[in-house]
């Protein structure tokens, strides 16, 4: 059975039949093209499938997409303007905080709710943060370095005089 939702991805609005069985993964990805998110375990353990709903980072494998419906959804695609990364995206980069880059999105959308909580993380709040995304080749250290290093750059962006410098 299909039933029509008006889902709100990267700030535009579309109406989509849905098959109301269907997470918001499926639907991303089938319905809106949007690869970013990708399916690891299936159960919300992993994160690779991590977007932000109304800011918060959210396993899209166990939501159903009806029950998105009228929420603000922010994928990896939506993070940036086109044709410029943002700065957490850049810090990854720099840091080379990545290997395979399956976990990678889901990463950089947990650190942007993070960052927008807390500016100015510690290490030990980066790492609690984080847990809930798991890296399978093991780039916890790089990433922990990159997601300190977007704190400084996001905080020079928006004169936050909470975050480091």
């Amino acid at each position: 059975m299909k039933q029509i939702v008006k889902l709100r991805v990267n700030g535009v609005e579309e109406e989509k039949a849905v098959h109301t069985h269907h997470t918001l993964l499926e639907v991303l990805r089938a319905e809106f093209k949007l690869f970013g998110a990708r399916e690891g375990c299936g159960i919300g353990m992993c994160g690779a499938c991590t977007v932000l709903l109304d800011g918060k980072p959210t396993s899209s494998c166990l939501l159903l997409a009806a029950l998105a419906e009228g929420k603000e959804i922010l994928t990896i695609e939506g993070l940036a303007e086109p044709g410029k990364l943002h700065p957490i995206q850049q810090a990854f980069i720099d840091h080379n905080a990545f290997q395979c880059a399956y976990c990678t999105p889901g990463f950089i959308l947990s650190t942007k709710s993070l960052l927008e909580e807390n500016p100015a993380p510690s290490a030990e709040q980066v790492r609690a943060y984080l847990a809930g995304n798991l890296c399978r080749c093991g780039s916890y250290v790089k990433i922990e370095e990159a997601v300190l290093d977007a704190a400084t750059r996001v905080s020079d962006l928006t004169g936050d005089p909470t975050a480091k410098k």
